[in-house]
């Protein structure tokens, strides 16, 4: 029997999002009909064909400006003043705390009703949203409202910079469960909720489709690393760019591809033109999952000197494509990169070990980097099947969706 259930989204179909469609997708093939909702993400390029299949099957909250939303908050005012009023509290003291002003909250609570009617509609037996931000307090005040039980995935880095503003340990309190993505996101959660709660807190892996690591390539001959990532502070651009300008000065022959946008493109361009290393340093803009993975494999290596992560999902996919990588020891990466036997792991923000991994990694030959490649390739696989992962996911559902039908039936 297909099982409805909801997928809540801050923007959604994106290139960066290509994991959540992958986790819908897969649920859809082990018996669910996922219901798609996403605040954004109706307008803008898509590159990938799946992501504008999955545009037409999404339902947008803000697409329609906001009467629909005054309009909906009225109706749940209407319909249920007790509930209304239950949430419009939660929305307030969630607010009070929070970084982002207070206006947001209400927001978010007019956003909560402009969901409801869309999950009854569909017969939406559980709702579950992805990040521990917006999204996953939109959900819970749609839950306050009278909608399904819900759960969210916490990714990181920003949940666990600023769990107190976001209201972390309410969110989880009121969740049927919650998701983290390594066991070092899910010690992160444990900080903020009671003892009591841990059994809460699962850990389900981001997965990969057979289809993205299929067929993969020996090492190309040209000395390339590439970094996939959106260009911002935490994934460490501007040291990778710092490190590029030591190995020019002591005349290392490299080729450094720099593939994403982001808020520090122009920080990061005016670097590489300051140390002028045009000639070693490319940025490709963002680019869509089928030239990120024809960009990886014209590399021999992917590089990602991150401050904060989660578990970045480039660097399974990377692995599964038989490419070593060179990355640092932060959050739920050593839980997946071996030093030595899938790639190099070094100390975030130190320069110096970046630039000798680097150069450890030229000086291996084409063979060496074939069979480090080859042992990353199965660990990856091994970890990160997305069929293996979303079962785990898929029985919390299940399992979810009949303790609320034995409470409903009990209190009936």
């Amino acid at each position: 029997m297909t099982l409805p259930i909801a997928y809540f989204v801050n923007h959604y179909p994106a290139v960066s999002h290509s994991f959540i469609r992958r986790e819908i997708l897969a649920l859809e093939r082990q018996g669910f009909s996922v219901q798609r909702i996403a605040l954004r993400g109706w307008d803008g390029l898509l590159a990938d064909a799946e992501d504008q299949r999955e545009r037409t099957r999404t339902r947008y909250v803000l697409q329609s400006g906001l009467l629909p939303l005054l309009l909906a908050s009225l109706h749940a005012l209407l319909r249920s003043p007790r509930r209304f009023s239950a949430a419009l509290a939660l929305a307030l003291r969630m607010g009070w705390l929070a970084a982002r002003p207070m206006h947001k909250h209400l927001g978010y609570l007019a956003e909560a009703c402009r969901i409801l009617p869309w999950l009854r509609e569909s017969g939406a037996l559980h709702l579950h949203a992805h990040f521990g931000t917006n999204s996953a307090a939109v959900a819970m005040l749609v839950r306050t409202l009278g909608g399904p039980s819900y759960s969210f995935t916490v990714h990181g880095p920003e949940e666990f910079d600023q769990p107190r503003c976001l209201g972390l340990g309410e969110k989880i309190g009121r969740s049927a469960f919650v998701v983290a993505v390594s066991s070092f996101g899910r010690s992160q959660l444990y900080r903020w909720i009671p003892h009591a709660q841990w059994p809460k807190v699962k850990v389900v892996h981001c997965g990969l489709e057979a289809d993205f690591h299929r067929d993969t390539q020996a090492p190309p001959p040209a000395q390339r690393l590439i970094c996939v990532g959106r260009l911002c502070e935490q994934k460490g651009q501007l040291l990778l760019i710092e490190a590029a300008r030591q190995l020019a000065d002591s005349g290392v022959l490299f080729e450094l591809v720099l593939a994403g946008d982001g808020e520090m493109f122009d920080e990061i361009t005016a670097l590489i033109a300051h140390y002028d290393l045009g000639r070693q340093v490319r940025i490709t803009g963002w680019i869509s999952s089928s030239q990120v993975r024809a960009e990886i494999l014209a590399a021999r290596a992917l590089v990602l000197p991150s401050f904060a992560e989660g578990l970045p999902v480039v660097l399974m996919e990377a692995m599964a494509l038989c490419r070593p990588v060179l990355t640092t020891y932060v959050a739920g990466i050593p839980e997946l990169v071996r030093d030595g036997k899938d790639g190099w792991l070094f100390p975030a923000g130190d320069v110096s070990a970046l630039v000798l991994a680097i150069k450890d990694f030229l000086s291996h030959t084409p063979e060496s980097l074939q069979a480090m490649g080859e042992s990353a390739r199965r660990q990856a696989l091994t970890r990160h099947d997305i069929d293996i992962e979303v079962a785990k996911l898929a029985g919390l559902f299940r399992e979810t969706v009949a303790d609320s039908a034995r409470r409903a039936g009990a209190s009936a």
